[in-house]
């Protein structure tokens, strides 16, 4: 399995039986160009995580990809189809198997700011994607997480506390677009982890082995 990280939560992973693109946004670049594609997710409708004018760019070039996101966001995306997903299901993407995880909610950033829904990606029972929460992905062992780092809704000890509770073979980095220096971030994990788990900082458009 190959990852591309594009900056922020947007993230190319390719199975070697799929090519599936997360969280196309706007804090995010270098991806427009992107091809052979089976599937975009989409974890849910932040600006930061789904940019209507660069899905329809990709659609383009990627016409037989599979648009998946929630409902809420499918409802705003005009003029666009795609597929509904909750958790609790198990989506065939190309050669790969995607199991949608968590609660079906964004964390919570403050009593005042109304809940949004939001999915989890589990792919092939290896690499979580989990949106903007710490939901458990479900699975004894997990290869990597990608894992949130900065934003509105968390602070570092509870990035840290996740890390420990999932406690993957490998940790990347994710989400960082709001940081000033995301690497004080990045050496919290490194030194707080578990000691099994690895970290790994990928160059930005730069595929790495998962």
């Amino acid at each position: 399995m190959k990852l591309t990280h594009y900056g922020h939560a947007c993230v190319l992973v390719d199975t070697g039986a799929a090519r599936l693109l997360f969280d196309p946004g706007a804090f995010s670049s270098g991806f427009s160009g992107l091809e052979g594609l089976d599937a975009i997710l989409v974890t849910h409708q932040h600006f930061d995580h789904v940019d209507a004018d660069a899905l329809r760019t990709l659609l383009r070039a990627n016409p037989d990809a599979a648009l998946v996101t929630d409902g809420q966001t499918a409802g705003q995306l005009d003029g666009i189809d795609a597929r509904t997903a909750v958790p609790g299901d198990v989506l065939a993407l190309g050669g790969a198997e995607v199991s949608v995880v968590g609660s079906g909610d964004h964390a919570q950033i403050h009593p005042d700011i109304p809940l949004v829904a939001n999915n989890g990606y589990l792919v092939d029972g290896a690499l979580l994607h989990p949106g903007d929460a710490y939901v458990p992905p479900g699975v004894d062992e997990l290869a990597t997480l990608l894992l949130p780092t900065g934003a509105p809704w968390l602070k570092v000890s509870e990035a840290i506390d996740y890390l420990r509770s999932v406690a993957p073979r490998r940790v990347v980095p994710i989400h960082e677009g709001t940081l000033a220096d995301p690497t004080l971030h990045y050496r919290f994990f490194d030194n707080l982890g578990p000691d099994a788990t690895t970290l790994l900082v990928p160059d930005r458009e730069t595929a790495v082995d998962v």
